[in-house]
């Protein structure tokens, strides 16, 4: 479990084992990392496989290579990485699983002083979990919903996000993770069934 607030930022360093892992520079958070341990990459939860001089090496399932932006990373690429939750950790974000729900697609990235306004584009199935005003994940960052269409949102990016994430380095045509509210969807996951029964 993950609260969407980042801890420091990570640069791909490239596949190994056929593309079935991935190793990641981390200088700021290695040394805590363990074999075993958690980490949201970008908004994925991995877990550490090895580390080694190079880096942090994490195994990817057929799922995470599918599914997220993992798969097609260029080189040097900056992830934004996240430890694992505690009992100590203040939440600053929302819950975030690290179950990336679908890729989307920058639309835009507009300066909107002192920040940046982000428009992207989700797939359709990922509206009933969209709200004004609600939370969602985009690359592991919490962001508030700030306007929603049929099939796209707009975030604003304050200076401190844009400084301490990579999503000041989007622009449009760039692919993203993102993961909707944890609770919204359990919610309407609910009501559906409900519907269904009733």
């Amino acid at each position: 479990m993950f609260t969407g607030i980042i801890a420091g930022r990570g640069v791909f360093r490239g596949y190994r084992r056929g593309r079935t892992a991935l190793l990641v520079e981390a200088p700021a958070l290695a040394a805590d990392l363990s074999p075993g341990d958690s980490l949201a990459v970008d908004g994925v939860c991995l877990t550490v496989a090895a580390k080694e001089r190079a880096g942090v090496l994490f195994d990817l399932s057929r799922e995470t290579l599918e599914r997220t932006t993992l798969g097609a990373l260029g080189p040097g690429a900056v992830l934004n990485l996240e430890p694992a939750l505690t009992l100590q950790t203040p939440l600053g974000g929302h819950l975030v699983s690290g179950h990336v729900d679908a890729v989307g697609r920058v639309l835009r990235a507009s300066a909107r002083p002192p920040g940046k306004r982000l428009a992207v584009a989700f797939p359709a199935a990922l509206r009933p979990y969209l709200v004004p005003k609600g939370s969602v994940a985009v690359s592991g960052v919490s962001l508030t919903v700030a306007a929603l269409g049929p099939s796209s949102f707009e975030a604003e990016l304050v200076p401190l996000t844009l400084e301490a994430t990579n999503l000041g380095l989007l622009r449009a045509g760039s692919n993203v993770n993102l993961e909707c509210d944890m609770i919204g969807k359990y919610v309407y996951n609910q009501l559906s069934q409900v519907r269904k029964t009733g």
